[in-house]
């Protein structure tokens, strides 16, 4: 962090809707200025499968839906869990089902919301038209035997327990609805705070949840023949 600028970190509030089209478009605004600043090489990191699909393809125009069936849902999601909608959405949308990162209550309620509201399946709205890009994006994917990796993601969450986890995440209880905080982590935190495991089945769960979106990461990323893989 010290020795090169970072950009889209610490600079989005967690009350603000922010999705990955906004991202995308916030983003090549980005790399648009710097590269006419002079910068000849950007360099993009990170997991997230839809942002960095929408940053380098652009994203399909899904339908707009009406605020109370979100809101709806988002209640559906507090008081029953993410298991209910995900198997909901696996009936509607199975494609969707396989693809997403389950645990994500927000991207979860996103697909259901749409197959829902429109009767066809969030999937079938993916036309995957890629969108031109004025510059040229190179992939390297970094891969770890897979034993070595849930080992690491099993040690991180200890280490984000010891650096306070639990006291953000008690910080963050007035905010426990906003679709920011439907992500690993956070939802596990909350289900311990209202009583529904003890501390060590919460980390437990948290380091699941982490291992089964690393596996999704990695079905994801397999999918796209563009990717130079790495050993990290």
């Amino acid at each position: 962090m010290a020795a090169v600028q970072h950009f889209f970190i610490r600079s989005i509030p967690i009350t603000r809707n922010y999705t990955a089209g906004i991202y995308e478009v916030e983003a090549l605004e980005l790399v648009n200025r710097l590269f006419s600043e002079g910068h000849e090489t950007l360099v993009m990191c990170g997991g997230s499968m839809m942002y960095i699909d929408a940053f380098c393809y652009g994203l399909d125009d899904f339908p707009e839906v009406p605020v109370q069936l979100r809101e709806h849902l988002m209640e559906c999601l507090r008081d029953e869990g993410v298991e209910v909608l995900a198997q909901q959405l696996k009936e509607l949308d199975p494609v969707s089902y396989e693809e997403l990162d389950l645990s994500n209550g927000q991207r979860v309620i996103r697909a259901l919301e749409v197959s829902l509201y429109t009767g066809k399946p969030f999937s079938s709205y993916k036309t995957r038209t890629f969108k031109e890009r004025d510059f040229e994006i190179v992939k390297v994917g970094l891969e770890r035997p897979r034993e070595e990796l849930y080992e690491r993601i099993n040690e991180r969450v200890l280490r984000m327990m010891d650096e306070g986890l639990e006291a953000e995440a008690r910080s963050m209880l007035p905010y426990r609805d906003l679709p920011a905080l439907q992500t690993v982590g956070y939802r596990e935190m909350f289900e311990y705070f209202d009583g529904k495991y003890d501390l060590d089945t919460t980390v437990q769960h948290i380091q699941a949840s982490t291992r089964h979106y690393a596996k999704r990461q990695l079905t994801w990323w397999r999918r796209d023949a563009s990717i130079l893989w790495q050993p990290a």
